[in-house]
């Protein structure tokens, strides 16, 4: 959230004050600004004072930070993997280049898998409810996992790997520790 340096320059200082007083709601970069705005005027802090807004500050930006576990990375690299294995499989498989409707279903498949890891990267945990969806609906597919393995072996094999990645990173990212419990 952006804040305005001219909007808290319109306002009082008495208005500024509640921008540095302990347990506002304010953001911290609000704070900063009051703080530099109040200095400008001529407001005079001491050394305690000063340090506590600082601390103020730090403890708010502490509470903003998005704790990334390890198995968040670990599970975006596997699942970046597996788009990466889902380009040498659209490589592999011409027919695909035949239509534009499997054009189409490759890009926005490749580009789901790799949105999907971005996401999982940046430690929302709310995606791993969205890849199992996505992996029990994707068991429809294994008649055709089948059929690629009969069809085109490296593709089917591919298919399989890119299931057992994706399958892997499901459970590492359940396999996550509540933010409470850390």
């Amino acid at each position: 959230m952006s804040v305005k340096k001219s909007v808290l320059e319109a306002k009082t200082d008495k208005e500024l004050e509640e921008y540095i007083k302990e347990g506002n709601r304010f953001v911290p970069e609000a704070n900063i600004l009051a703080f530099e705005i109040l200095k400008s005027r001529g407001r005079e802090f001491t050394e305690l004072e000063t340090q506590r807004i600082m601390s103020l500050v730090s403890e708010k930006n502490k509470e903003n930070e998005k704790i990334i576990h390890p198995n968040h990375k670990r599970a975006a690299n596997l699942i970046y993997l597996s788009a990466g294995l889902g380009v040498i499989n659209v490589i592999l498989s011409p027919a695909i280049f035949n239509n534009s409707f499997g054009i189409i279903i490759a890009i926005l498949t490749l580009g789901m898998l790799i949105g999907l890891g971005y996401l999982v990267s940046r430690g929302d945990d709310w995606i791993k409810y969205v890849l199992l969806v996505f992996m029990i609906l994707g068991l429809i597919g294994i008649p055709g996992i089948i059929m690629n393995i009969l069809l085109s072996p490296i593709v089917g094999i591919i298919n399989i790997v890119q299931t057992a990645l994706q399958i892997y990173a499901i459970v590492l990212l359940f396999r996550i520790p509540k933010p409470n419990s850390l």
